[in-house]
């Protein structure tokens, strides 16, 4: 099933194959237990691509994972929520994983923070929505799609965690809550680089969210995508490396996230439901804590 739905999602998007990235390394910083770094690299339309990484001070490095921040309608928050500089104290994944050993690294998402055309840094301007729709309409203009350029992006994070870190590709995954667990999701389905995948708030078939008009992110509008396949489907490609499912009975964006893993028809996947709403909180913050540094511990 991989393999297949890898090729045709591929094919599909017109995506390529992850290359070596050019990186421009910038000052490093020294915190309680880490060391962060500001790093650039280009994407594939020849855009400035920062990102965050976080590196154990003091420690081995045991592995390595990329961190996709959330949307939360905060398009002035990426990787420095992640970096618990802003936002939710639950999304500040890249100090709690350094510490634990992990490297981490935390890019701006397309039209987020410092990916903003008209304005950087982590101040809101009434136009951020607005380049964030753009970013998919005049795509579609031009016969193309989000999700190509999204993916991309993500196979580059990977590929610049690979690089600086100099891991083995056994010990690196990815992660993401809300917008952040879609693009863990789609990304650990089309490249299997990704060796583990964290998917929080994001596991929820397309009939739900029709039925409930919870909507899709941007970068899913794919003419003809949900005739292909559903969200089991991607999630069945991932495996057999292993996966979490974080999800709550009261979020929307996972509402069905136990009845999509069922249909899943292997045992790779590690699954926490709450009966909760779609905020993280400590008990599923500590839970993805644990289970990323338990996948790097005991590959």
């Amino acid at each position: 099933m991989m393999t297949d739905l890898a090729t045709m999602l591929r094919d599909r998007l017109g995506l390529a194959e992850p290359a070596p990235v050019e990186i421009r390394r910038g000052d490093v910083q020294e915190f309680d237990g880490f060391f962060r770094e500001r790093i650039e690299y280009r994407g594939l339309e020849g855009d400035l691509i920062p990102a965050l990484l976080f590196t154990p001070k003091g420690r081995e490095t045991l592995g390595g994972v990329v961190v996709f921040h959330q949307h939360n309608g905060e398009f002035h928050f990426g990787k420095s929520e992640v970096a618990g500089e802003v936002g939710d104290p639950f999304q500040a994944f890249g100090p709690a994983l350094a510490r634990r050993g992990l490297m981490v690294l935390a890019p701006d998402s397309i039209t987020f923070e410092d990916r903003r055309g008209t304005i950087q840094g982590i101040e809101p301007d009434y136009y951020d929505w607005l380049q964030h729709y753009n970013a998919m309409s005049y795509r579609l203009l031009d016969g193309d799609v989000l999700m190509r350029k999204c993916l991309d992006d993500a196979q580059r994070a990977l590929s610049v965690l690979l690089q600086v870190s100099g891991l083995d590709e056994r010990l690196v995954g990815v992660a993401g809550h809300s917008y952040g667990g879609y693009t863990a999701l789609y990304h650990a389905a089309v490249d299997t680089r990704c060796r583990f995948a964290c998917i929080s708030g994001a596991v929820c078939s397309f009939e739900t969210r029709r039925r409930e008009g919870t909507g899709i992110t941007l970068f899913e509008t794919v003419p003809g995508l949900a005739r292909q396949f559903d969200a089991h489907d991607v999630l069945s490609a991932i495996g057999p490396r292993p996966t979490m499912v974080v999800s709550g009975t009261k979020d929307k964006y996972s509402r069905d996230a136990d009845q999509v893993v069922a249909k899943v028809a292997d045992d790779f996947i590690t699954e926490l439901r709450v009966d909760r709403g779609h905020a993280l909180d400590q008990e599923r913050f500590n839970a993805i804590v644990e289970w990323i540094v338990g996948r790097v511990s005991n590959p």
